[in-house]
């Protein structure tokens, strides 16, 4: 074990440490503070019963429970970790940091301590798929990697059998790095637009959190931007190591780009280097092009080039992304409950296909704009099914765009998934695509983006 980590876990004993969200995230660190003699207190806004079986599994690993509405209140604590979820300026937490009690989280104690070399992944789209894509370039090279942040697994619960010649593979949401003050070795930004302001206080804010990915790095470390997108691009000024770009769209001096012809070529001083042609990346759309130039620049010097075209030739892609369900009656389903954003749907779903499809979108509203959305729906779509609080926005940017006629698309509302894929099934005729591509957050209806694409799934596989 690193003498860092030694000296951290063994610091916490006879600690008070508070937990905050009882989730995921959380739950294996129970187990290891108290194995170095820490007293926990498990905290969720939710009851017990809400939480069912995670509220056991706390108090079976030797956490006491805080829950309710009060749950942060009178905490006599030494620490308390939040999870990304919660506001990082909420006034619980602030008056905790006043109260001279330390704010933390899982990911910024694991970037303190991690041993080895830390490659992390942010943006507003595409990171799952290319924080997933750089572990498995990696693996595929015979490396040891560790793949975890916002992809769903912590990993500071796995700090003590971390190597110093291991990979770190982190995926970072907004939330996570809002409250980041130490970056990574390896730092990717796939690109930005608006997304999670409904929680956010504003644009400004979301644009901030992500830079912390960039602004602290040191002179030997790595940074690969987007060239096409304005935002990502606007973060060159702040990196302080060397900045590679990836475009689909022009050349770059120094990164990987795409060419006219479809070859993906990566550039170093001066010097070109044929690596494939997109046609050789298994998995569809131009969006997941443009994740493997962010890749290939993250890992280019780390792996060797054939370990690179093994991987995009073999990938079949991350479930719930464009993820084919089944095919019946001469009609595909395609599962894209990842698409919580109208850039999402926009950059995936829609770009895949020649023909007019069927598209189940809405859900939750994070205050999004659908108005280039709904230009776009009118050109690549025949049928859309419209449910959820975000379906009224999209129904009126349908309307209101330039090219859109009376049932071009035809538009259908419904209440819920079961409603939708019926009536997606009973307007479909032989040889269309259905895709359930929301452009909206779940959480009207479900825990997150993975339940609804397993509920659509689901009622798919019975039809």
């Amino acid at each position: 074990m690193d003498s860092r980590t030694e000296r951290f876990l063994k610091s916490l004993s006879g600690k008070r440490i508070a937990l905050c969200g009882i989730g995921r995230s959380n739950l294996p660190l129970i187990s290891l503070f108290k194995k170095y003699g820490a007293v926990i207190t498990a905290c969720d806004r939710r009851t017990e019963e809400q939480l069912g079986d995670m509220a056991q599994q706390a108090k079976d690993a030797g956490a006491k429970l805080s829950l309710g509405d009060s749950y942060l209140s009178h905490l006599d604590v030494d620490i308390v970790f939040r999870t990304p979820g919660m506001r990082y300026y909420m006034d619980e937490l602030s008056d905790m940091r006043n109260r001279g009690i330390a704010v933390t989280s899982e990911m910024e104690v694991f970037f303190d301590l991690c041993p080895c070399k830390i490659i992390a992944v942010t943006g507003s789209d595409g990171k799952t798929t290319t924080t997933t894509v750089i572990s498995e370039m990696l693996k595929a090279d015979g490396k040891t990697v560790h793949l975890g942040g916002n992809i769903g697994k912590p990993l500071l619960p796995e700090i003590e059998t971390i190597s110093p010649d291991d990979y770190a593979v982190v995926e970072l949401s907004s939330f996570q790095l809002i409250s980041m003050r130490n970056s990574p070795d390896i730092a990717v930004v796939t690109n930005l637009a608006p997304n999670h302001l409904d929680v956010h206080k504003d644009m400004q804010e979301y644009i901030d959190s992500k830079k912390n990915i960039v602004l602290h790095q040191n002179a030997f470390s790595k940074s690969v931007l987007n060239l096409d997108n304005d935002i990502s691009n606007s973060f060159s000024d702040d990196v302080r190591g060397r900045l590679l770009k990836f475009s689909r769209r022009q050349s770059v001096e120094n990164g990987a780009y795409m060419s006219e012809n479809g070859d993906i070529i990566y550039a170093e001083n001066g010097a070109e280097i044929f690596v494939m042609n997109k046609n050789d990346i298994k998995i569809p759309g131009l969006h997941n092009v443009e994740n493997y130039l962010a890749a290939i620049c993250a890992v280019w010097g780390e792996v060797s080039k054939d370990s690179i075209v093994k991987v995009a030739k073999e990938f079949g892609g991350v479930a719930h992304r464009n993820e084919f369900v089944r095919e019946i009656d001469g009609v595909k389903y395609y599962n894209d409950s990842i698409a919580s954003s109208p850039t999402r749907t926009a950059l995936g779903t829609l770009s895949l296909y020649d023909e007019k499809i069927i598209v189940i979108l809405g859900g939750y509203d994070k205050h999004l704009d659908y108005m280039e959305l709904g230009e776009l729906i009118v050109k690549k779509v025949k049928t859309a099914v419209i449910m959820g609080a975000t379906g009224p926005k999209i129904e009126k940017a349908i309307r209101e765009a330039k090219e859109y006629s009376e049932n071009n698309p035809k538009i259908i509302r419904v209440e819920n998934m079961e409603q939708a894929v019926a009536a997606a099934k009973a307007n479909a005729v032989p040889g269309d695509i259905v895709s359930m591509s929301p452009a909206s957050a779940s959480f009207d209806l479900y825990k997150n983006f993975e339940e609804r694409g397993e509920h659509f799934k689901k009622i798919v596989n019975s039809l």
